[in-house]
């Protein structure tokens, strides 16, 4: 599929989380690509053994990072923007079926959301629980 495709299915699965992280969405950018790119991959820890082997990330919540005077400076991030990235190849070569690709895109959304603002993957399981938000696929 294109990524203009993929894009069109994270932003329908945007529309389908449930309302609790509605506030936190205010200014998180979401956006899409083919696949992270080594040096990604690097700074989330990956080795380059992993790499090699064709470890993967299917997103990446990445916060504000302010340059240079600012860095250690108490300013509050909250308001600023934030970016959530999908990575397309990944997620398709791990779930080939369409119906299982929409339900894990939404998986890798909320997880994403729900690690940056502080919920632990007990805190997750509750999510999992519709299994598939998609009853139209």
């Amino acid at each position: 599929m294109s990524l203009e495709e993929f894009g069109r299915i994270v932003a329908r699965v945007m529309e389908t989380l449930p309302e609790i992280f509605q506030p936190y969405l205010d200014n998180v950018v979401v956006d899409v690509q083919e696949e992270p790119d080594e040096e990604t991959l690097r700074k989330v820890g990956f080795t380059p053994a992993e790499i090699a082997d064709g470890h993967s990330l299917y997103g990446l919540f990445s916060p504000l990072e302010l340059p240079g005077p600012w860095s250690g400076a108490a300013v509050d991030t909250r308001d600023l923007p934030h970016r959530l990235i999908i990575f397309k190849g990944p997620l398709e070569d791990s779930f080939p079926s369409r119906r299982r690709l929409l339900i894990e895109i939404r998986k890798t959304v909320i997880h994403e959301l729900a690690h940056h603002f502080g919920y632990s993957d007990r805190d997750l399981e509750k999510f999992d629980d519709n299994p598939n938000p998609f009853p139209d696929e």
